[in-house]
């Protein structure tokens, strides 16, 4: 969700560095032109009434322009009415006849989720960056937020909302307003969303202006957190719920989530499947030329895991079922019970190839409700999408510069068993063990034996390692591997392999050393496989999937990186990690075992009247342009 402190902190350089004055005049990119455009995460963009709605037995109605998503006063005393303004129809992703809501616009939209003396605190991730950005001067016209409805498929997304139309202007009006290209910041679902943008603009614009409308206006891609085989998670969700921390109970969470167009983006699919070319509109009258194919590698059908660390399903199919989904045993018709003949339930289990070809759903057809309204929401909206399938891998967007950045090494959930819970729907499954993947091994909740095939990394308590680290594939057959401290550091715990060789669909995993209770980032950085164009994956230790954007450490290289790119005597092709030391007043603190600030030759002591700690007089010795100079 926290995307604007990077952005924050990479616009502030950039103006820093256009008012200090970096003295060279043969600079290839101007950094007072460019602009930053964000795309929010899934539940990352405030949703507003567009109804009049009375909410009887409650005080509070909805009005037009009313917070919904998330206003959590009427969430608490109107949760009915609340849940007409937040679900859709499943099968043509309209609104409920009582009320309508729509996305906000701007920054306000994606800031803070709920505003409030206590709750704006809890749903704000950007809010007190955005002022720090304007206390130091950044223009208001250099940060744009692209919020769009996450309730909606692709497809509904701009058929409904003409969303990638108003995105593509976005990125042509920042370009004639600030007069460069953008930098483009997504986070979990937002790169989902910027991939069906890329393959959208095929279609509109002639194959020959492509790549030049994307050199012209998109300078680097950052992608943060990307699912890009989907994420574990959603299976929960789309089964027993998943509450996002609000006061509603799993079976209404599940309810919502699965009357979205969207419950099915994130669904984990298959590394080895994939359809044909889509780009019919160039070939023929229209886009809906013919059905693509799905196809699937041979890797796939000699694997029982779809590339992944095990099954993602494991799910109790009961030997008879009765007329409702999952009734109390006591309501099961005496004529029903001879049929069963006390038979034990059968215990399937499905790939993540089965889940996002439909063969899970249509194995549970019989016995859950949703899977019919899935099943059709999958053939019309994913797998019958006329620009582009979702649950399919992707390579490389055709971008100059793409760094693809997450968190790793934490304990995240592979899969899941589910069983009946003998209650009606939507409660009618309920989660049995959950498997993980944590320090190069599987392990279940229960404690019992885990079949599957795991590798040394796992991901970032969301999205599993293998769904994060896709993007490894966009590096080229040489790779130079660094790794270094998170914190501060000399560069005596600095790491470095050159020209590491890599196998296009293998993984990339250095043979370093780590010293315990220390936290890595690790960079594998690729500029000569594509001329003109650079790769870089960064893994940070222990970072979390929702909380990564906020990571100082991620702002501090985000800001060196992009300093780099805009000095005109920069020499290497990506900023150096030597060391790190402070750079600027806010990272110099007081170290109370030596009696002086740490990193002398940094940091001094220099009181400023109202410094009530000792830290708080700990300051740069140096202005922050000469700090940066070390790092060319």
């Amino acid at each position: 969700m926290a995307k604007k402190p990077l952005l924050c902190f990479l616009l502030l350089l950039l103006a820093f560095v256009a008012a200090a004055g970096a003295t060279s005049s043969g600079a290839e990119l101007d950094y007072s032109k460019l602009s930053g455009i964000i795309i929010p995460g899934f539940a990352s963009t405030q949703l507003r009434a567009w109804s009049i709605l009375d909410c009887p037995y409650s005080p509070l109605d909805f009005n037009p322009l009313d917070l919904v998503w998330l206003d959590t006063t009427k969430l608490l005393s109107a949760v009915n009415c609340w849940l007409k303004c937040m679900v859709l129809d499943p099968y043509n992703q309209t609104d409920h006849p009582d009320c309508k809501s729509r996305p906000d616009s701007g920054l306000s939209g994606i800031t803070e989720l709920d505003p409030g003396y206590i709750t704006g605190p809890l749903s704000s991730v950007w809010k007190e960056w955005i002022k720090w950005c304007i206390e130091f001067g950044i223009e208001a016209n250099a940060i744009i937020a692209v919020p769009y409805d996450w309730r909606l498929s692709p497809a509904m997304l701009e058929e409904r909302d003409l969303y990638f139309h108003k995105l593509k202007l976005t990125f042509e009006t920042a370009y004639k307003l600030r007069g460069g290209p953008s930098l483009v910041f997504a986070h979990s679902l937002g790169n989902h969303v910027f991939r069906y943008f890329l393959e959208w603009l095929k279609l509109e614009i002639a194959p020959k202006h492509y790549n030049e409308w994307l050199d012209q206006h998109i300078h680097a891609y950052f992608a943060v957190g990307a699912p890009l085989l989907g994420a574990i998670e959603t299976i929960e969700a789309t089964l027993s719920g998943f509450t996002f921390g609000l006061p509603i109970s799993e079976g209404t969470a599940r309810l919502m989530f699965n009357s979205f167009g969207s419950a099915l983006w994130m669904m984990p699919f298959s590394k080895y499947c994939r359809t044909d070319n889509r780009y019919w509109k160039h070939f023929s009258g229209g886009r809906h030329a013919g059905q693509p194919t799905y196809k699937c590698d041979e890797q796939e059908f000699q694997s029982n895991f779809s590339g992944w660390p095990t099954k993602i399903i494991n799910i109790e199919i009961p030997s008879a079922h009765a007329f409702d989904a999952y009734p109390s045993f006591s309501e099961i018709p005496e004529s029903n019970l001879s049929s069963m003949e006390c038979g034990l339930p059968t215990q399937l289990s499905f790939s993540a190839r089965e889940i996002s070809d439909g063969t899970f759903f249509k194995a549970i057809e019989d016995y859950d409700p949703d899977s019919k309204r899935l099943l059709h929401l999958l053939q019309k909206s994913y797998l019958g999408d006329p620009v582009l399938n979702p649950l399919t891998p992707w390579e490389r967007p055709p971008i100059k510069n793409v760094f693809c950045i997450y968190g790793s090494d934490s304990k995240t959930k592979v899969g899941y068993y589910f069983a009946p819970s003998g209650k009606p729907y939507p409660d009618n499954w309920i989660i049995t063990d959950v498997i993980y993947e944590f320090e190069g091994s599987l392990i279940s909740r229960s404690g019992t034996l885990v079949e599957g095939k795991i590798g040394p990394i796992s991901g970032d308590e969301t999205v599993p390692y293998l769904s994060l680290s896709l993007c490894k594939n966009w590096l080229g057959p040489k790779v130079n591997i660094t790794r270094a401290p998170q914190s501060e550091h000399d560069g005596s715990d600095v790491q470095i392999k050159l020209n590491v060789e890599h196998h296009h669909g293998e993984d990339l995993v250095p043979k370093m050393t780590r010293l315990p209770r220390v936290k890595y980032i690790t960079y594998y950085e690729d500029s000569e496989s594509l001329p003109g164009k650079r790769t870089a994956i960064w893994e940070l230790d222990k970072a979390n999937h929702r909380n990564i954007v906020r990571s100082p450490v991620l702002m501090r290289e985000l800001w060196l990186e992009m300093w780099h790119d805009i000095h005109p005597d920069a020499k290497l092709e990506f900023v150096t990690k030597a060391k790190r030391g402070p750079l600027r007043d806010e990272d110099c603190y007081w170290d109370y075992g030596k009696a002086r600030c740490a990193w002398p030759d940094y940091c001094e002591y220099r009181y400023v009247f109202g410094d009530v700690h000792l830290g708080q007089s700990c300051r740069l010795r140096y202005t922050t342009a000469e700090v940066l100079s070390h790092y060319l």
